[in-house]
């Protein structure tokens, strides 16, 4: 802690955060989940228990007039055995809905993870900083955006004046659901993430339920987007139905209808948009389940299923899309408020020959600036289900 200011401690409490749906107390201070206990007692896996309390689209919000901002954490990162340690997660502080200052945290704890055997090894590390320095003079609405792939503990926030907690904006929720793109998988830094530069656009306040590898149209997570408030809701999914295999067409379609069931229950009106997986060509037409790649010295995958199958109920992207377009249609007729878009109209085979997946799964950070700008025409849009009157001309972020 830097010592030369006059600081002002403002605890970190629920009430200066905003797209969580849960915080919990720890040892060491809050953490941020993005789903609720009762749902995180259901989660079946290490995978999407890492996931949800990954902060993704998860910030705090306040007015001050602070040039100075301290905000000290405890993050828990992954590295994956054999690979590089990927780089520290970053902090985006928003100044009045602009990306002004960067900063990273050291330390904290290491999940190690062993993709081979699925073991998991923690080891422990100390608390470190977020420092934000010269930020504008006067009263301002300041975001601090968590880093979107490390668990972050929050411990403690100092500021060189007093903070208040952030008005409520006025705009419409946005609660999405969505597989490890959503996530933020190889985006940059947290509001680089396609839901966020997409909310960005669509003047909306995004809840991201973006899990990776954790999209397997769980009840669960159903049940925790009926009991969130929101004013707009989207689903995208299939993508990890079919590189987990994780069940075939006789079940994946009741699946679906009994998770759009659940959602109504809260949301009998609310505009709904159902999006199916983007291109991606490793499974278009071959089933899960998906193999990691070490060939070459970087992580790719591969679809490791037999396309012959398909005749047999295994699922391929080409399957998944056919049945999510004539689920949409044939509720549609008495849910009017329920929509459809194909997830090719978002990343498609001229987006591949431009902007290449690097991991065959997941796009670059030009690829999220991509899905996030066609997601925004084509949802926020004139005559787009999620229309609004605030739709940004452009991100308001840095990307």
């Amino acid at each position: 802690m830097n010592t030369e200011h006059d600081w002002i401690s403002t605890p970190v409490t629920a009430d200066i955060l905003r797209g969580f749906l849960d915080v919990e107390r720890t040892a060491h201070g809050l953490l941020p989940h993005r789903l609720p206990v009762r749902a995180r007692r259901q989660v079946p896996d290490d995978q999407l228990a890492m996931a949800e309390a990954q902060p993704s689209g998860v910030r705090l919000a306040f007015r001050t007039r602070a040039t100075t901002i301290e905000l000290d954490t405890l993050p828990t990162k992954r590295i994956y055995r054999g690979l590089p340690a990927p780089a520290d997660g970053v902090y985006d502080l928003l100044v009045d809905g602009r990306l002004a200052a960067q900063a990273t945290v050291t330390g904290g704890n290491v999940r190690m993870i062993d993709m081979a055997s699925q073991s998991v090894e923690l080891r422990e590390g100390p608390v470190g900083t977020a420092r934000f320095t010269h930020l504008p003079a006067g009263d301002k609405g300041v975001e601090i955006w968590l880093p979107h792939t490390e668990i972050t503990e929050l411990i403690a926030l100092r500021t060189d004046a007093p903070v208040e907690r952030a008005p409520d904006s006025g705009r419409k929720v946005w609660l999405h659901h969505g597989s490890s793109i959503s996530h933020g998988s190889n985006a940059a830094h947290p509001t680089a993430i396609w839901p966020a530069l997409a909310a960005a656009r669509g003047g909306v306040e995004l809840v991201n339920l973006g899990f990776g590898g954790g999209a397997l149209v769980d009840p669960f997570t159903a049940r925790a987007m009926r009991d969130t408030p929101a004013d707009l809701i989207s689903l995208k999914i299939g993508i990890n139905v079919v590189n987990t295999d994780a069940m075939r067409l006789r079940a994946f379609v009741p699946a679906v209808h009994g998770f759009l069931d659940t959602i109504r229950e809260g949301h009998p009106t609310t505009p709904l948009l159902v999006v199916s997986p983007i291109l991606c060509p490793v499974q278009e037409d071959t089933p899960g389940p998906l193999a990691p790649d070490f060939d070459g010295g970087s992580l790719r995958f591969k679809a490791t299923g037999d396309p012959a199958e398909r005749a047999a109920g295994r699922l391929t992207l080409d399957i998944i899309r056919d049945e999510l377009a004539r689920i949409v249609e044939q509720r549609a007729a008495d849910d009017p408020n329920l929509h459809h878009l194909d997830g090719r109209d978002l990343y498609g085979e001229a987006d591949y020959a431009e902007l290449p997946l690097p991991d065959e799964i997941h796009p670059d950070p030009a690829g999220h600036r991509r899905i996030a700008e066609n997601f925004a025409r084509l949802a926020f849009g004139n005559g787009g289900p999620f229309a609004t009157e605030t739709t940004w001309p452009e991100s308001r972020s840095a990307s």
